[in-house]
């Protein structure tokens, strides 16, 4: 491993001015993604920043709009937080199944976001509670979609001298789950992600959310498929016609661990499980 300089600062403000300082300096938090690329020499940083020291990055607060997670809230956190269990519960599932126990502990929930990987397992499921990400940098802070978020495999919109500084989650509508297909239940990248958000009212869908992870360069809503599904009563007919629309919205790839024909066999298989979950 190439040597490096490391900093850890203690608050926003002083991560933010050493940025401004050190503009090609690589952020680091859990480390499970970066270290093992300047072990591999795919990355060879001359100025490594720490974030551990930064607390105001692992906080978690909730109002009576919501609920604001810190982007260095570790993975394991997010599952063992009580009151995410009660209200988020498919999100803490796919915490759940990302690598093993001892990657949870370090992995964060900035770090899996910020990767921009399509097949990162937090994203479908945040994309589909609606999720807005809050950016700090010496300009001030920006609010956006997270859905808004990506632009391609491994790119971002955050810009030089820019963090997450955390994630906002709207009070809860409807119920949502994330399924994941990979060989293995464990220490496995998803072949394809699926999250689906349900809101009823008297009998009919009067919200919908389908997002989709490790189908396409970056993960996504699938709006036709939300749109079909609005307005409806949730029938066997209508779960399968949008497992079919949704397979549609896709753009996948043949790699390694599956297909493009399989992952949108998978999407199809996904869509209407979940849908069939939250009837």
């Amino acid at each position: 491993m190439k040597t490096f300089e490391h900093y850890a600062p203690d608050s926003i403000e002083e991560l933010l001015e050493m940025l401004k300082s050190k503009p090609n300096a690589k952020l680091i938090a859990g480390g499970t993604d970066l270290l093992l690329q300047m072990k591999q020499g795919t990355a060879q940083p001359e100025t490594v920043i720490s974030l551990k020291n930064v607390e105001e990055l692992r906080g978690f607060s909730v109002s009576k709009n919501g609920y604001r997670l810190g982007a260095g809230m570790t993975l394991r956190g997010i599952t063992r937080s009580n009151k995410l269990t009660q209200n988020f519960p498919g999100l803490v599932y796919a915490a759940g199944v990302v690598a093993s126990e001892q990657i949870r502990t370090l992995a964060t929930l900035g770090g899996n976001i910020c990767n921009a990987s399509p097949s990162a397992d937090m994203v479908p499921p945040l994309i589909a509670l609606d999720a807005v990400v809050q950016l700090v940098s010496n300009q001030g802070q920006r609010d956006l979609s997270l859905s808004d978020f990506f632009k391609g495999p491994g790119e971002s919109v955050l810009k030089s001298g820019e963090i997450m500084h955390s994630i906002f989650l709207p009070q809860p509508s409807g119920n949502m789950i994330y399924s994941k297909h990979a060989p293995r239940k464990f220490m496995d990248l998803a072949v394809v992600g699926v999250a689906v958000r349900l809101a009823k009212k008297n009998g009919k869908i009067n919200e919908a959310r389908v997002a989709l992870g490790a189908v396409g360069p970056v993960p996504f809503r699938a709006e036709k498929t939300e749109a079909l599904l609005a307005g409806q009563t949730l029938t066997t007919e209508l779960m399968l016609e949008a497992g079919e629309m949704a397979a549609g919205e896709c753009v996948p790839i043949d790699d390694i661990r599956g297909s493009a024909w399989y992952r949108k066999r998978m999407v199809k298989v996904h869509v209407r499980r979940n849908l069939e979950a939250l009837r």
